[in-house]
């Protein structure tokens, strides 16, 4: 199975990285990786170069998969989630898909 890698928006708390790497899934955050400063278009075009998935509520992302922008796939929050709550939603998503099934899909938390 070819697992997916999530890369997280500058917003997700670091304690959904944390919680998610003590479970084996391999995570980037914006802050780790220094790309605060890029626009979402740039930082959409970074993940999709490392085949990264994603993870955001930022709405911007989707305004980009409408406007059919390449992406290994987006994690689109749509409310406010618990840290417990966030991380095992995107374990039921890493468990469940692989990375060419969340090749330019979105997929809502």
């Amino acid at each position: 199975m070819d697992r997916i890698s999530f890369y997280l928006d500058e917003h997700v708390a670091k304690a959904v990285a944390k919680g998610l790497r003590q479970r084996g899934v391999e995570v980037f955050t914006c802050s780790e990786m220094n790309t605060l400063g890029l626009s979402d278009a740039e930082q959409l075009t970074l993940a999709t170069k490392e085949s990264w998935v994603i993870v955001t509520r930022d709405n911007d992302f989707l305004l980009l998969h409408a406007q059919n922008v390449p992406h290994s796939g987006i994690v689109f929050v749509t409310r406010p989630l618990g840290i417990g709550e966030f991380i095992n939603g995107l374990l039921l998503i890493y468990e469940v898909l692989e990375k060419k099934d969340m090749k330019g899909h979105v997929e809502f938390l």
